[in-house]
Order: structure tokens, then sequence, then C-alpha cells
């Protein structure tokens, strides 16, 4: 499973998944900071990746459009708000889960919460 971290994930996240031998990108590396949340999305499907983020809000609206307009994605992966941003090892705990538990990935149109 290959993952696509939003910007408001921090970096040591992909750096700890890394480690543990996670695919994972950033925007930062993809060149798409400052990209809008539904560009970001198009990014992560169009290179077969499951978006990460915190920003709950916008990515569960991007998901019901996505189902209304059939346009599929890789997964999106939201990172609760019980989560603080400093939280990096029980997060990438959470991913790495993911990850285990879902080796080809989430599918086209599925929406998970850590």
């Amino acid at each position: 499973m290959k993952f696509y971290l939003d910007e408001d994930v921090p970096v040591a996240i992909a750096d700890a998944l890394r480690r543990k031998k996670i695919d994972v990108l950033t925007t930062v590396e993809a060149g798409n900071t400052h990209g809008s949340d539904r560009a970001q999305l198009d990014y992560a499907a169009k290179t077969g990746r499951c978006i990460v983020t915190r920003n709950v809000t916008h990515f569960v609206h991007l998901a019901e459009q996505a189902i209304q307009h059939q346009r599929p994605h890789a997964g999106i992966l939201l990172i609760s708000s019980r989560y603080r941003g400093n939280e990096i090892r029980r997060i990438t705990d959470g991913i790495v889960r993911v990850a285990k538990d879902n080796p080809a990935g989430l599918g086209e149109y599925a929406v998970r919460y850590l």
C-alpha cells in the first residue's frame, strides 16, 4: 500500500513510515505544496496512493463528490482530531496498521479514520 501525505501531516511521520518500509510520498516531495484539496486528491488517485490528511471536513466532502461524479481515488485516510499533531509515533503506528490490514490498498472510494 502506498501513501501520499497531505501538507497538514508532519514530515516526521513520512520519515518514521519509511523506517518501517512503508512507501510514502509527501506533498513537498511531489512539488504540490499549496495545491487545493481536490488537486491533492487527484494527484494521489493518479499515482495510486491513499491520501493521508488531518483535514477531515474537506476530504469527507471530496469523498462524497467523488462518489457522485464517479471519480475514483485510491483511498482517503483521515487522522482524527483525537490525535495531536505531535503524536508522531501513535499516528505512524496507526498508518502502519492500515497498511498491514490492506496490503492491496483501501479501494477506489474507501474512506477510513485513524
